[in-house]
């Protein structure tokens, strides 16, 4: 199967599952939200980019928090409920949801913004040469010293190598690509940019064991 087949698949996939259990992590954050919020509040940020950020959990906690948002996601479902929850909570005036499919140029001039988080989206069903060239894009639009914190599974997890192996450390396990990262690609994602520190935690939902990467342009 090829990557572009694949990611169309996965994109009905999610669709069909925020279609069917609506808000299906809930409104509290995950714990990778909570510390990216307060990450970026001692920094200083103001304006955040969240890239797949699928129904929006994490994204309203940043509203909540008082940063200004543009949350992207591929699933035009989990771009609606993101809408209707966050006019729900009052929060609606901080949060723009975009449809974007990060395979695509993010459509946002140079050093738009001060930081930018993306949980588990660059371990879905992308190829290598499209998760650099999402980095890539994320580098253009952050200012300078703006900070990008993203979640992968990596190839230490119990489930890597279990599934149909698509090439290119993407395995597909019951309907759900992975794409497992390795050292090799953290370092090369972390070119150009300060890599900061690479975390390992347990993702009780998920469940599995991920890296939590924070970089600074």
């Amino acid at each position: 199967m090829q990557p572009e087949d694949l990611s169309a698949a996965q994109r009905q996939h999610w669709e069909e599952l925020y279609r069917d259990n609506p808000r299906m992590y809930g409104l509290e954050p995950s714990g990778s939200g909570i510390y990216a919020a307060e990450v970026f509040a001692s920094a200083g940020v103001q304006r955040i980019l969240e890239l797949g950020a699928g129904h929006g959990r994490d994204s309203l906690h940043f509203a909540g928090e008082g940063f200004d948002v543009v949350a992207t996601d591929f699933s035009a479902e989990g771009i609606e409920q993101l809408t209707d929850t966050a006019g729900a909570l009052g929060v609606g005036h901080r949060l723009s949801a975009q449809l974007q499919d990060v395979r695509q140029p993010l459509p946002y001039p140079d050093q738009t913004f001060d930081a930018a988080y993306a949980h588990l989206l660059l371990s879905m069903a992308l190829s290598t040469t499209d998760i650099q060239e999402a980095v890539a894009e994320v580098h253009r639009v952050l200012k300078p010293g703006g900070r990008f914190i993203y979640t992968v599974r990596h190839t230490g997890d119990p489930e890597f190598g279990e599934g149909i192996d698509v090439g290119d450390n993407l395995w597909v396990n019951q309907q759900f690509a992975v794409h497992f990262f390795d050292e090799e690609l953290v370092e090369t994602l972390a070119e150009g940019w300060q890599l900061v520190n690479r975390e390992e935690l347990a993702d009780s939902e998920v469940p599995d064991t991920l890296w939590r990467i924070t970089q600074s342009r």
